[in-house]
């Protein structure tokens, strides 16, 4: 694992997640209340004994460089750093932003030529996911492949999202096909479920393999297909132009994997880790997800109600309070008798001083967190919110998608409160 570098692709700019990523880039977003997306590809690399990785990113990436700063320190006596990159104009890159996957390894490239390299791991930084990398570079290693991509058992019906594969009995891949749309696009790429179960698996009615959008190349030929083509994405390119000419290897993986690419999506991943079955165990001591060392005192909770739910740090939860199935960020605030069901609330930055406090109140300004007497149910509250007494965020009408609003908006049927969004005493979600 020495000789390999890990590149994360931070992605564009996470429209299908916004407004989360109004003002910050998409693997900055807040997950489960302590984390970072970011901290899931990083914590899965360091785990598995890569601690050489770059990150790469072009869209609001002040508050992901932050934290990358704040969080990933290795020993002054060993060669791990996590680096972010992001999109920069260069006499070789020259001014363009980064036109595909592929395309924003290549305009990196410098950065792997560097001695000591002899393996390339690319990584999505927006999956959920825990996976023991180490073993599929065991895979990359023992096939003697040129290039592995990890791939998962689906159903045809989750195809039209994903690229898909075949592979012969030996995991070598025969077929790749980026987003098969029609039957007869899917047809040459369906697995059998002799072929699963040959490999121990357990087909479950699967009969798709779909790429993770975790790779490992050969550093020397991931620089030459760069170089010498003008390929922007690995899936719709590199991978269809690779697997007659050179030896691409599967890496199957049979755990839970999920894409955080929609409000939905994020949404429904977060609550699924409050559960006590959940998919995504964050009490994993085996491989735990690192994050930000924070100095906080632990949360003060009064009175209150509360079921299956995660409390972050340094959270104030007042007497009367009811919270159901929710994730509750850092440092919130959340007022007497309010209701918090099916929730993720995200918390704030910092704490208000009691100046700044009574400068708010003076001007008719809500403190940052949750007032009192509030409804709160199937949300999402984005950090450093001021929601006053008596505020009522339900999506009562169904209505999917709203207007834009620099305050409140529905996604997904979710309704969102936008980060830094003052909501008054008495405001009810009301969107068209």
């Amino acid at each position: 694992m020495k000789e390999t570098i890990a590149l994360v692709l931070g992605g564009g700019q996470g429209s299908r997640l916004y407004p989360l990523t109004k003002f910050r880039a998409k693997p900055a977003v807040p997950l489960a209340g302590n984390y970072r997306l970011i901290d899931i590809p990083l914590s899965n690399c360091i785990n598995s004994g890569i601690n050489r990785i770059y990150v790469l990113t072009q869209f609001m990436s002040f508050s992901l460089h932050r934290h990358i700063r704040q969080t990933y320190r290795f020993d002054s006596f060993s060669d791990g750093f996590v680096e972010l990159l992001a999109a920069q104009q260069t006499m070789d890159s020259g001014t363009d932003w980064y036109q595909g996957t592929a395309d924003a390894v290549r305009k990196n490239l410098r950065y792997l030529e560097q001695p000591g390299i002899k393996n390339v791991m690319i990584l999505s930084g927006d999956q959920l996911y825990r996976m023991d990398l180490a073993a599929m570079m065991r895979t990359h290693a023992e096939s003697n492949a040129d290039v592995s991509i990890a791939a998962m058992p689906v159903d045809r019906a989750d195809a039209a999202s994903l690229g898909i594969m075949k592979a012969d009995a030996g995991g070598r891949v025969t077929r790749f096909v980026e987003k098969p749309s029609t039957d007869e696009e899917l047809e040459p790429v369906i697995t059998s479920a002799q072929w699963l179960t040959a490999q121990g698996l357990d087909p479950k009615g699967r009969d798709c393999l779909a790429s993770m959008g975790i790779y490992i190349f050969k550093r020397e030929l991931l620089l030459e297909l760069l170089r010498t083509t003008e390929y922007e994405d690995f899936g719709r390119e590199v991978f269809p132009q690779s697997i007659d000419s050179r030896h691409v290897q599967m890496h199957v993986f049979d755990g839970y994997w999920e894409d955080i690419g929609t409000i939905r999506a994020f949404y429904e991943a977060n609550l699924a880790m409050i559960q006590p079955d959940a998919p995504y165990k964050l009490v994993f001591p085996e491989a735990p997800v690192y994050s930000r060392a924070r100095f906080l005192p632990p949360s003060h909770i009064g009175q209150a109600t509360l079921h299956d739910c995660l409390i972050a740090d340094g959270c104030v939860i007042e007497d009367g309070a009811v919270i159901e199935n929710s994730v509750i960020g850092l440092r919130c605030r959340i007022g007497r008798d309010t209701v918090i069901r099916n929730s993720v609330v995200m918390g704030a930055d910092y704490y208000e001083t009691q100046l700044e406090r009574k400068d708010d109140s003076d001007e008719g300004i809500p403190e940052i967190g949750v007032g009192s007497g509030c409804v709160i149910d199937g949300a999402i509250l984005d950090k450093n919110c001021r929601v006053g007494n008596g505020v009522k965020i339900v999506n009562t009408t169904g209505i999917q998608v709203s207007d834009e609003d620099d305050r409140c908006m529905i996604r997904d049927g979710l309704p969102i409160v936008v980060s830094g969004a003052s909501l008054e005493d008495g405001y009810q979600l009301r969107c068209k």
